[in-house]
């Protein structure tokens, strides 16, 4: 089996151009986990017919709600609905627990009370150093982003492939090093040509496309004013449902 990556959602924050918030789904030998999972990545696996209960571990980048805001909801259909008894790993950041804790509390009042009957384990990430988790090698390194966040970039490793992943953020050097070597960079181009504070925009990825240094970039996250210009681009850009297979 090869190691293919499912754009279930490559949209922002705020649905522009009708996509689902981001939600990377990859599937390797043995192993389906996405990287970020977004407040409407229930709505958008559902649309495009894949089961939640197959998802093993949900990499989180950064705590902003259009990245990890699905997960309260996954879990709570997973303990109601969806009856899930697979495993379950949720790693993110630091202070991702109490994070999860304290969305569960504010949009499902009363759910303290409620006990998965699967296994579900938190891993909370430090940056700068390599993750084992499960046959997964997760790096994340420090993004330029909202600190209270806590952001992050991700370098995922899995069945002999890299997977790239910049999260949101201004460019720093650290996204040269989650790229270098990579099978697939995903990166962030939130607008085509106004600068925006705390994210990468398109001027940034035409400056340091090679900077990358990895075999294959596709961008993401777009707002509407990228939106208008990807026809005007030579660079990949992912739309919700793209599956790019890497071998």
């Amino acid at each position: 089996m090869s190691v293919s990556v499912r754009f279930v959602g490559s949209g922002d924050s705020f649905g522009s151009g009708g996509r689902f918030q981001t939600c990377i789904l990859v599937d390797a030998p043995g192993r389906r986990f996405t990287i970020d999972f977004g407040a409407s990545s229930l709505i958008a696996l559902a649309q495009q017919r894949i089961d939640p209960n197959s998802i093993d571990t949900i990499l989180i980048t950064h705590l902003h709600g259009d990245h990890c805001g699905g997960a309260p909801f996954l879990l709570i259909d997973a303990m109601l609905g969806a009856r899930r008894t697979r495993p379950l790993t949720i790693a993110g950041p630091i202070d991702l627990r109490a994070r999860m804790r304290a969305m569960l509390d504010v949009l499902f009042p009363g759910s303290e009370v409620m006990r998965p009957r699967f296994p579900l384990a938190y891993v909370e990430m430090e940056p700068g150093r390599s993750h084992p988790i499960g046959d997964l090698v997760v790096t994340p390194h420090p993004a330029r982003h909202t600190s209270q966040t806590n952001p992050t970039a991700l370098r995922v490793e899995i069945a002999g492939k890299v997977i790239a992943y910049t999260g949101d953020g201004e460019w720093t050097d650290d996204l040269a090093m989650i790229g270098h070597g990579a099978d697939l960079v995903i990166a962030e181009s939130y607008y085509y040509a106004k600068p925006i504070k705390w994210h990468l925009n398109y001027p940034d990825i035409r400056a340091h496309l090679a900077d990358f240094g990895a075999k294959r970039v596709i961008l993401t996250h777009m707002g509407r004013e990228m939106l208008a210009h990807v026809d005007d681009v030579p660079e990949e850009c992912a739309y919700d449902g793209l599956v790019v297979d890497l071998g």
